[in-house]
């Protein structure tokens, strides 16, 4: 069983976020696939159908020189579209909102000495938490967002002086973990948005005893490592497709109708179909990122450490 209110260094954090899906993982995400496995198919249908659909059209009437067909085709489906497009924005959130909240629950049932969470236990922590989980969403959407674009955008734009691509390597895993503090604390705590939020940010940068070292470097590293094995591994995935995708097209017997658009037939079909296995490839690991940041969060709860190690000191005393 994993400790949670503890002081941990960087290694450890990479080490306990393997340990922890070694431990639950099986539990984990059979709870993950149970509440979000309908939305997870529905998503990667629509992308499979609906893009193939999309790029057919556009990529057919390029290669045709037809210049308004485009145009056209928006103007006699609108009414699909904009239903198509509706439908797949709700599903988006929903999936959103649970993917990020999913391990926030997930792990403050197994700190509290769970060790083994039921799919109804999350539900009911989802459904006793609809009012702050709007309140959050609220939240992120009018003032977190934007702010974190503006600071993303500074960055981007400071990339010209070179100093930009430094930046882009801090501020990225920095609003990653004041993002996925600012959801633990809310939902651990009775705090405020705000004060979940202003505890988000000092805490990156100080322990709330003040007494320690600053635990930037060893969340931003820590979280910087994550990423990147994640981003090697969904661009293997993401990469499958492509060279599939191009493969074929060196090889196939050429038809004009396949010249014209080499998005229709089979191989337009595995295109996407392999697309939409790397969208669900990437969600699923970036539970690991999340389970990382909650294991930073835990961390950062000095005050709560040395109740827990006294608690099971008790525990053993009574044991013996």
């Amino acid at each position: 069983m994993i400790q949670f209110y503890k002081k941990r260094d960087f290694g450890t954090f990479i080490s306990d976020s393997f340990a922890f899906f070694k431990l639950y993982g099986k539990n984990y995400f059979k709870n993950y696939l149970l509440i979000n496995g309908l939305l997870l198919i529905l998503m990667v249908t629509i992308v499979i159908f609906g893009f193939k659909e999309l790029f057919s059209t556009m990529f057919g009437s390029n290669m045709s020189g037809q210049a308004n067909y485009l145009d056209r085709y928006f103007e006699d489906n609108l009414g699909m579209l904009i239903v198509v497009g509706i439908l797949t924005f709700v599903l988006f959130v929903i999936l959103m909102i649970i993917n990020y909240l999913y391990p926030v629950f997930y792990m403050k049932r197994i700190a509290q000495g769970s060790t083994k969470v039921k799919t109804d236990e999350i539900l009911s922590d989802l459904k006793n938490n609809l009012g702050r989980i709007g309140i959050l969403c609220l939240g992120m959407t009018f003032l977190v967002t934007p702010l974190a674009l503006i600071v993303i955008g500074i960055s981007y734009a400071l990339i010209l002086i070179f100093i930009g691509i430094i930046l882009m390597f801090l501020v990225y895993p920095t609003i990653f973990n004041v993002v996925t503090f600012l959801m633990f604390d809310y939902f651990n705590t009775q705090r405020g948005f705000f004060e979940s939020l202003s505890y988000a940010m000092r805490s990156q940068f100080s322990y709330a005893n003040g007494r320690e070292k600053s635990p930037y470097w060893k969340y931003w590293g820590a979280c910087l490592v994550i990423f990147i094995i994640m981003y090697v591994i969904t661009t293997i995935f993401t990469m499958i497709p492509m060279l599939f995708f191009y493969g074929s097209l060196l090889t196939s017997p050429s038809s004009a109708q396949y010249e014209e658009n080499p998005f229709t037939g089979t191989v337009g079909i595995l295109f996407f179909v392999m697309y939409g296995v790397s969208m669900l490839v990437s969600l699923l690991l970036s539970n690991l990122m999340y389970i990382n940041a909650g294991l930073m969060y835990y961390d950062s709860r000095t005050d709560l450490h040395q109740k827990v190690e006294l608690a099971e000191i008790d525990t053993i005393g009574i044991n013996e």
